[in-house]
């Protein structure tokens, strides 16, 4: 059932979403004017909802819808890379993990679904505005709770407690490496993610400099596919390049 609080969307008959955090109270949605929450709180998933003659569905959001409805600053890492960070590392809950850097918190919203409600994310990010706007994003989603925000500069920041997982996204993961492992447990897994080949490079070599092992670079292509009365075919945009990912397995030093 949809409950009190929780950040939801009501899609039209063109699957256009409008966001609420649901209140059993008039709450004004962008768009759509004032809600009446109090016939939405305790409805299933997927409800029908009327409007104004229209009609809608209400429903509880996905991992994907939240890091598509995210208040946008600087670019963040796409669903598709994002759950390929999450599935390579082997994320569970009750798990620890490291970011850097947050940005609109985009991959935040992924790493924060996989380990809660007993894990947690520590992100590092070195500009404060936006640090906020992440923020006012894991807020707004009501993952605060799982997450610890701190505005300093991985490279040489003291992080205070040993972690599961180590994912970066930032110009030159390398110079991070040294500080990196100082609290990534032996064992523990890493993710990259760079935007051009050159750093790709610096990346793997410096992995690979440092002992870690099953290091592998990677990059996502997915197109979707448009299916019409009488045709069906790739659709003429796809989600081609955005980045490129790679990964590691520290091992323990003996």
């Amino acid at each position: 059932m949809l409950s009190e609080g929780e950040f939801i969307y009501l899609l039209d008959d063109r699957e256009r979403r409008s966001w609420l955090q649901l209140r059993g109270e008039m709450v004004k949605v962008q768009g759509l004017g004032v809600v009446d929450g109090s016939k939405i709180v305790g409805r299933p998933d997927g409800s029908l909802i009327k409007l104004a003659g229209k009609d809608f569905r209400a429903f509880r959001a996905t991992v994907v819808q939240l890091m598509e409805s995210l208040e946008r600053g600087p670019q963040i890492i796409t669903p598709k890379d994002a759950a390929t960070i999450v599935f390579q590392l082997g994320l569970r809950a009750g798990e620890t993990v490291l970011e850097a850097g947050v940005g609109s918190a985009g991959l935040t919203m992924a790493l924060l679904n996989a380990v809660m409600p007993s894990g947690k994310v520590i992100s590092v990010e070195v500009r404060e505005d936006f640090a906020q706007r992440a923020r006012r994003n894991v807020e707004r989603a009501g993952l605060a709770p799982y997450w610890d925000l701190r505005v300093g500069d991985v490279k040489t920041i003291e992080l205070g407690t040993e972690v599961d997982a180590v994912a970066l996204d930032m110009p030159d993961p390398w110079l991070a490496l040294d500080n990196v492992d100082r609290f990534l447990r032996p064992g523990g897994r890493f993710a990259g993610f760079v935007p051009n080949t050159n750093q790709v490079e610096g990346l793997v070599n410096g992995l690979r400099e440092r002992g870690y092992l099953e290091v592998r670079a990677y990059e996502n292509i997915q197109r979707s596919i448009d299916v019409h009365p009488g045709g069906v075919r790739p659709s003429y945009d796809n989600l081609a390049h955005t980045g490129y990912l790679v990964f590691g397995r520290r091992p323990a030093r003996e």
